[in-house]
Formats: C-alpha cells, sequence, structure tokens
C-alpha cells in the first residue's frame, strides 16, 4: 500500500508539473502572440485642441491626460474620441448644467504609463489653466507587470499637482483588461485580475490626492465584453461606440468637476 501510495503521489506531482509547465508555455505563446498583432496606431498627432459650443456661452477648458485613450486611437474623428464626446456633452448641457463653450485639449501620448504623467502635466499647465483635467491611464502599467502601488502613487503624485494648480481631476481608473479581444483566453482572464488590482490600487492613491475616480472596468466592462463592436479592428483600442461608452460613464464626474470649478 505504502509502495501504491508512492507511485500514485509522484504520478499527481508529476501531472501537475506537466500542467504547470503546459499552462505556462501557453501563456508564453499567447504573450507574444499578442505583442505580433497589429494595433491601431495614433491618426491625430500627439495632441488634440479644438472648441465646442456657442461662443457666448461660459467657457470650460477641459484638458486630457493619458495613455492612448486621452488621443482616440482606434478612431479617425476628433468627434469620435472620448474627449470630443465628453466636450459635446458638456457644450450642450442640461437644464441644471446650461451651456457651455468647451475649449477642448489633450496632452497624452500613447503607450504611456503613469511614470510619464509628470512631463503631461508639465504642458497641460501651460498657458491658460484648465479647468478640469480627465486622466485616463493604467493599462499599459497592468499589461507591462508595474506594480499596481508603484504606479498608483505616480498618478497620485500628477493629482496632486494639478489640484494645487487649482484644476479639478477625473480619473477614469484601468479598463477590463478582460474585454480585450487582442488577448485570447487564458492570458485574457490574467490581465483583467491585473487590471482590476490596478484600478483598485488607482482609486485609494487618487480619492487621497483630492481627485474624484470613474472606475471604468465597473462601470463599461459588461458593455465591453458583451459587445465587439465597442473595440477598434485591433481588439484592444476602443472603437467610437466605446468611447461613447466611456464618455458616458466619466460625464457624471465630469459635469460635476465642472460645476465646481465656477463656484
Amino acid at each position: 500500500m505504502a509502495g501504491l501510495n508512492a507511485r500514485i503521489g509522484r504520478a499527481t506531482a508529476t501531472g501537475l508539473l506537466a500542467g504547470a509547465v503546459g499552462g505556462a508555455a501557453l501563456l508564453v505563446g499567447e504573450v507574444l502572440a499578442a505583442k505580433a498583432r497589429r494595433y491601431a496606431k495614433p491618426t491625430m498627432g500627439l495632441a488634440l485642441r479644438t472648441s465646442m459650443g456657442r461662443v457666448s456661452a461660459p467657457p470650460l477648458r477641459l484638458v486630457l491626460l493619458g495613455d492612448s485613450a486621452a488621443i482616440g486611437v482606434g478612431v479617425e474623428w476628433l468627434s469620435e474620441t472620448v474627449g470630443g464626446q465628453l466636450a459635446r456633452l458638456l457644450a450642450e448641457g442640461t437644464a441644471d448644467t446650461g451651456e457651455r463653450h468647451v475649449l477642448l485639449s489633450s496632452v497624452g501620448v500613447a503607450g504611456s504609463r503613469s511614470s510619464d504623467l509628470g512631463t503631461q502635466v508639465a504642458r497641460a499647465l501651460l498657458g491658460d489653466r484648465p479647468d478640469v483635467a480627465v486622466v485616463l491611464i493604467g493599462a499599459h502599467d497592468a499589461t507591462s507587470l508595474r506594480s499596481p502601488e508603484e504606479s498608483a502613487a505616480q498618478l497620485g503624485t500628477a493629482v496632486r499637482r494639478l489640484r494645487d494648480a487649482g484644476v479639478r481631476v477625473v480619473v477614469g481608473t484601468c479598463p477590463d483588461l478582460g474585454a480585450l479581444r487582442a488577448i485570447a483566453p487564458p492570458l485574457r482572464q490574467v490581465a483583467g485580475l491585473m487590471g482590476r488590482r490596478m484600478a483598485k490600487a488607482q482609486a485609494k492613491a487618487v480619492t487621497a490626492a483630492g481627485g474624484a475616480v470613474v472606475d471604468l472596468a465597473e462601470e463599461t466592462g459588461a458593455v465591453f465584453r458583451a459587445d465587439a463592436g465597442t473595440l477598434c479592428y485591433d481588439g484592444f483600442h476602443p472603437s467610437a461606440d466605446g468611447y461613447r461608452v466611456w464618455a458616458h460613464a466619466l460625464y457624471p464626474a465630469v459635469v460635476k468637476a465642472a460645476m465646481s470649478s465656477v463656484q
């Protein structure tokens, strides 16, 4: 009996080891496949700048910071970006908020991580001070295996610099990476877990720094998982529909920040 138990133990250990090696090889293969995919490129330059709404309406300076989401990689028209769609919503206003003349700009750079926000904050504060800053960051931090706590601390520093300059800040935390069709399972599930860890750390740091938090994964992840049309052709960056979903999720916090900025 002892010999049988030993053989069963060795067989079980061998099976587990083989499974672990096979799983690791599968993940490595999927990482390489994900890196080899053709991804959308920026089509509107490093900075976006436009205005929306009646010129006679009260002005609102809105700036976006962050990664590819902040400059709309995946779409061709400024009006389709998350910033463009937020600007339109703010310009149209409601009976409670009224119309605004929105002066929109972006200092985001595709591929940015939280460690790159220092330079973007400096650019955002050049010239006329923005009223509201929207920061979209975290996906590249998570997928490059950066420490959530370290990345969140860098984000918190950027938010605090903006707040110290009198700018209201809204941060859209790391989106639902488990919805990305550019990544195959089970790597997609692993990415989703890393994204959630990043988003939780970000929310804590942003709140401590005086910013407002919008949990994009929580608010919009189910929509992205259910509708492939929310992603552009590369399965990684949002489409115009995806950016619209994000814009509507961000809008309540952004309009609240805008109203606070004029008080």
